[in-house]
């Protein structure tokens, strides 16, 4: 017959190998749980950086139907000059009758707040050299679309004054 402190012995043994079983298997959960989570919005991201990447061809190419379907239905574009802030109906007046435009891509930088992705781009283009998109992505049920796409173009600080006397003088 076995004693009871044997008894006792078996007991905390088995205890032990089930709690570490126990804590195994809830460690294994917990990271294959957190590097699907990873895996997820690694994906994500890269379908945003799609979206801008397909907004900068379907200008290229002229393809509208393919660039206003990108953007947010109350989405807003902000052009380089003061007076362009255009809602998608007005931008679409704007940019439906020409042949489209070439900005290609130097750097991107994408910040991710939940379903929100925040991004700046810096662009290149014969027009007009150098400029930065910001923007503005928002997850939907259909995926990362548009709120805001903002396009400048970055002064040098050593030109920055002489530039905006142009520009207030132009403005008198």
């Amino acid at each position: 017959m076995i004693s009871a402190q044997c008894k006792a012995i078996t007991r905390r043994s088995l205890l032990t190998r089930y709690s570490s079983w126990l804590l195994r298997l809830l460690t294994a959960a917990i990271f294959v749980t957190g590097t699907a989570s990873v895996a997820a919005e690694q994906v994500q991201e890269k379908q945003a950086e799609a979206v801008l990447n397909s907004l900068h061809q379907s200008a290229a190419d002229a393809n509208w139907d393919t660039y206003f379907s990108l953007y947010l239905p109350d989405a807003v574009f902000i052009g380089t000059d003061v007076n362009e802030h255009w809602n998608m109906a007005e931008f679409q007046r704007y940019a439906r009758p020409t042949d489209g435009w070439t900005y290609s891509l130097k750097t991107r930088t994408l910040v991710r707040h939940g379903n929100v992705i925040v991004f700046d781009e810096i662009l290149d283009s014969r027009s007009y050299g150098v400029s930065r998109g910001t923007g503005t992505l928002l997850l939907t049920a259909t995926g990362w679309k548009v709120a805001q796409y903002h396009l400048s173009f970055p002064i040098p600080n050593e030109l920055a004054k002489e530039i905006t006397a142009k520009i207030k003088s132009e403005e008198r």
